[in-house]
């Protein structure tokens, strides 16, 4: 591989850089053609009323905004010369056309593409750009040595701001060439972050690669150590995904699926980037946000609440209001009376409570078949009657008070709030399931007086949420991406699960990572109550966004957090800036942050929570802004304040770890304290500070 290639930008207009920059710059001119004939789409008369004209309207806006040109963003990263001009299938979809030279001369140039974020084509409808997602680029990524999948030449660019500032070629058919690590590869992963997670489409690896384009039917569950770039993956996997199956997914929906808004935050921008805007995103309690959720469960309740085991609790609390008949039904039309016996009736029931469908479906069906049974003594008298009959019958009131009466409506939080209120319902439900001291465990000291009134836990959210299911299907979405999953209780993965159930999911984690009392234990059995235990479980252990000597430190604690679980094995050959040194007191730790603060790019201020406010008292009084976690990093204001419960997912160029010990204190226990520790360890992506004026953790000496 030839070293990156600099020309000064001054440079006349010969030379490769030269003409490199003329077809950046011809390729962001269409680009702002293709926006520009968007915009002046008139629309007025081909819509046939408000309806069509409000929502071509709204396709054409979302068109607009993915069509933007952000001048910082390179539009294209990489270059592909093909040996042969790929078949025709390829090129009909990715035929390439280069740049007008300085001379303004135009040339045909079969089998070399320019890979970028989105397509772009010029006036005559010939691509400039080819979308990373199209198969044309794929050797991009996973072309090498060994098989380069026909490629001559791979030519990556770096750029300085939106300037392309560089290149760097790879004869992948020249034996001769050496192997060799891409220094623009390392470069951009090891670039100054500063705003929001950036997409990692110019640095995806052949591991990521293969996951990021699996297909859309399969679910796939990525085990990745910090800095493997498994959230990057699941978000470029729904970029490819809808590419791929655009119309598909634009039915179904898609949604991304966080740990909490700090995060969502941190990543919103990824998506839109690559020119994808109608990804919703949430958060799982904002799935479940059936109740207003004003109280908190000890560990102890919240991990009897999340087993799986409630959701039989819950079934069995259900059916209970289901009654078999003792009395006929009689409907009256007319002049004559129609009786259904007590014996046909229960046969109505039982056979209904054995199709095993919903709960409220199997409500809505029962007057129906009560009504086809009067319907067949009708045809039996002689009489022919239709299905406007039989819609009056099961609407007569004799009809709707046998089945208010045998199979009752049901409101899932008021289901909820008696069992968690009444220890005699309770017991009789969860009898077989959870012992007495589990019961007492989740019963309520105080029971509350009504549902609005009722202090909901998080965990009594995904109570109701089960017990909605239970009675009304759950909308399903076409794929879901679940990132940080390895912190869901088996309740929560089945609430996440029911808005895939004729989809699939993307499940991102890191078990060594978890940090909840009912944590993650082994994919395989998060699949399963994900309701997809045929998902393929795939695990990146490369990683490019932790430095050498920060995660073999971080490492240390693993066979204590996660035995078993492969190290990640950091594959940048920058060790990267880590010191550990012993502080007097919070000015000791303001300095190392003053000290960060002088390289590019984001700091980070990692600390127990109960620290944060004596931290952000001292950096006030240092004169050092600080933003929250969630908060856009500016130039200006550069160090985020992060309690260490949030730190999970975000990441900053340079860390300042305050107090490892009180973060592990922080915890409930010891192993969940180290998880939180490994977390806090693993934010950085050039250098970290640990601060300490307490003993380190015993796990962390050598």
């Amino acid at each position: 591989m030839s070293a990156p290639t600099h020309e000064p930008s001054a440079e006349p207009s010969a030379g490769p850089l030269a003409r490199e920059r003329a077809h950046l710059a011809a390729s962001r001119s269409a680009l702002r053609a293709m926006r520009e004939d968007v915009e002046a789409l008139d629309i007025g008369d081909v819509t046939a009323n408000w309806v069509n004209a409000a929502v071509l309207a709204r396709q054409i806006d979302e068109r607009i905004k993915a069509l933007a040109d952000l001048s910082d963003t390179p539009l294209f990263f990489g270059r592909l010369d093909y040996l042969h001009a790929p078949g025709a299938e390829g090129a009909e979809e990715s035929k390439g056309r280069e740049a007008p030279s300085s001379q303004g001369r135009r040339w045909e140039t079969d089998g070399q593409f320019y890979i970028g974020r989105r397509h772009v084509h010029d006036a005559d409808g010939d691509p400039m750009v080819i979308d990373w997602r199209a198969p044309v680029s794929q050797p991009f990524y996973r072309a090498s040595k060994k098989n380069p999948m026909d490629v001559g030449l791979r030519r990556r660019f770096g750029y300085t701001g939106g300037d392309l500032t560089a290149y760097e070629d790879e004869h992948l058919s020249d034996p001769a060439e050496a192997a060799a690590t891409s220094k623009l590869l390392q470069q951009e992963i090891e670039r100054p972050r500063v705003g929001p997670m950036r997409d990692i489409v110019a640095t995806i690896q052949p591991e990521q690669d293969e996951i990021v384009r699996s297909g859309l039917s399969g679910t796939v569950c990525v085990q990745g150590g910090p800095g493997t770039g498994k959230t990057a993956v699941g978000l470029h996997r729904v970029a490819y995904l809808l590419y791929a199956h655009r119309e598909r997914l634009a039915r179904t929906g898609t949604l991304v699926i966080g740990p909490n808004r700090s995060f969502l935050h941190y990543i919103e921008q990824v998506l839109p980037a690559l020119g994808e805007l109608t990804v919703r995103q949430a958060t799982v309690d904002d799935l479940v946000a059936h109740a207003e959720v004003r109280g908190t469960d000890d560990a102890a309740a919240a991990l009897v609440k999340g087993d799986a085991r409630l959701a039989e609790v819950l079934r069995r609390a259900l059916y209970a209001h289901v009654t078999l008949p003792t009395e006929p039904v009689v409907v009256v039309r007319g002049s004559r009376r129609w009786r259904v016996p007590a014996y046909e009736l229960e046969e109505i029931v039982r056979e209904l409570l054995a199709r095993d469908i919903r709960y409220g479906a199997a409500r809505e069906a029962l007057p129906q078949r009560i009504a086809h049974a009067v319907l067949v003594q009708m045809e039996r008298a002689g009489e022919a009657p239709d299905d406007r009959v039989q819609d009056a019958v099961a609407r007569n009131s004799a009809v709707k008070a046998a089945v208010k009466a045998l199979w009752p409506a049901v409101d899932p939080a008021k289901l909820v709030l008696r069992l968690l209120g009444d220890p005699e319902f309770l017991a009789e439900h969860a009898a077989g399931i959870l012992d007495e001291d589990e019961q007492k465990t989740i019963l309520w000291a105080k029971p509350a007086r009504s549902v609005k009134s009722a202090r909901w836990s998080a965990a009594d959210a995904v109570l109701i949420d089960e017990a909605a299911d239970l009675i009304q299907r759950t909308h399903s979405l076409g794929h879901v991406v679940l990132d940080e999953a390895q912190d869901l209780s088996p309740m929560q993965y089945r609430a996440v699960g029911r808005r895939c159930t004729t989809g699939s999911a993307t499940v991102l984690g890191d078990l060594a990572q978890g940090t909840t009392p009912w944590a993650t234990r082994s994919w395989a059995e998060a699949l399963a109550h994900l309701g997809k235990p045929e998902g393929a479980i795939e695990e990146l252990t490369a990683g490019f966004r932790v430095p050498t000597d920060v995660i073999a430190y971080a490492s240390r604690l693993l066979p204590h957090i996660a035995p078993g679980l492969t190290p990640v094995a950091s594959v940048r050959e920058n060790p990267g800036f880590f010191e550990v040194r012993t502080a007097a007191g919070t000015s000791d730790v303001v300095a190392a942050c003053e000290e960060l603060l002088r390289n590019e790019g984001s700091t980070g201020l990692i600390a127990a929570d109960a620290r944060v406010p004596q931290l952000a008292e001292a950096l006030a009084a240092a004169g050092i802004p600080c933003l929250a976690p969630g908060e856009e990093t500016t130039r200006e204001t550069r160090l985020t304040l992060v309690p260490a419960s949030l730190a999970k997912g975000l990441e900053y160029d340079y860390v300042v770890l305050d107090e490892p010990q009180a973060v592990v204190d922080g915890e409930p226990d010891e192993r969940t304290g180290l998880r939180r520790l490994y977390v806090a360890l693993t934010r950085a992506v050039s250098g970290l500070i640990v601060t300490h004026s307490a003993p380190l953790p015993a796990q962390l000496a050598e």
